[in-house]
């Protein structure tokens, strides 16, 4: 047996209240109470019809979306990363050619204290050459670091290459699933959205407005049920008798005290 849970109204963009608020337009129009629930009925089994056929593609449209996001992630990084490549390169050159003038001047400030007149003109050769000793180790280590990285970058390149080779191939595969299982119900769900439009069209505005309020509310997208094993057939939480009575008649409008939903005769699913 089902156990009670707290009663809540379930608000509609009509009033603040529920469809207990349409009462007052029940006698409006030409259509009788009872054929107004036959059409919201056979509304909500048009539309559990159509969002059956979009269950069946299940994850799909979101994992389609999710790798076409991952790809377009990896191809940032890719970018950023063959950018980097490039400036450790363009560095390392440089570096190259700093280390080649340092080596270069000392081969020439060495050779000039060869023929120095006094020794201030050599202890100032012996800086410079001291200097460019320094600017040769700095250069060397920079070369160095950057190759490593430089390497480090590249197999970070390649693997980046290949992750996008690969959710490419997925993202193929999920697209020609989906538009197979779309290609496959597209005449019917064609169908089943103009059946609804239909009956949506003989559907006083403000009832559809609720209707439409709880079904984008409910788990599963139920706004009409019947009665089934004496209880509502959205939240399976049990109705009284006289309810259960009341809502056989079809004479008004009948709201699951618990859930919100309207509630219909059974003989309606029959049908």
């Amino acid at each position: 047996m089902a156990t009670a849970k707290s009663k809540s109204n379930i608000e509609t963009p009509l009033d603040g209240g529920t469809f207990i608020s349409l009462q007052k337009t029940a006698n409006e129009g030409d259509l009788s109470m009872e054929t107004k629930l036959r059409l919201l009925y056979n509304l909500q089994q048009t539309d559990s019809k159509i969002d059956k056929i979009h269950l069946l593609r299940g994850e799909l449209p979101l994992e389609v979306q999710d790798l076409e996001d991952d790809i377009q992630g990896l191809k940032t990084r890719l970018e950023n990363l063959q950018t980097e490549y490039k400036e450790f390169e363009k560095l390392i050159a440089q570096k190259k050619m700093d280390l080649e003038n340092s080596k270069n001047l000392i081969e020439k400030y060495t050779s000039q204290q060869n023929n120095v007149k006094n020794n201030r003109e050599y202890d100032s050769l012996s800086k410079e050459i001291e200097y460019q000793g320094l600017e040769v180790q700095h250069a060397e280590k920079i070369i160095k670091e950057k190759t490593l990285l430089l390497a480090e970058k590249k197999e970070a390149i390649a693997a980046a290459q290949e992750a996008i080779k690969e959710r490419t191939i997925d993202l193929e595969n999920k697209k020609k699933e989906l538009e197979s299982i779309i290609t496959e119900t597209a005449k019917e769900e064609k169908e089943l959205i103009k059946k609804s439009e239909e009956i949506a069209s003989q559907i006083d505005a403000r009832m559809l407005a609720a209707y439409q309020k709880v079904r984008c509310n409910a788990r599963n997208g139920l706004a009409v049920v019947t009665v089934r094993r004496d209880a509502c057939a959205g939240c399976f939480n049990k109705i009284p008798p006289q309810r259960q009575m009341d809502i056989a008649s079809s004479k008004k409008i009948i709201v699951c005290e618990y859930c919100g939903r309207i509630l219909v005769s059974a003989d309606f699913e029959k049908e």
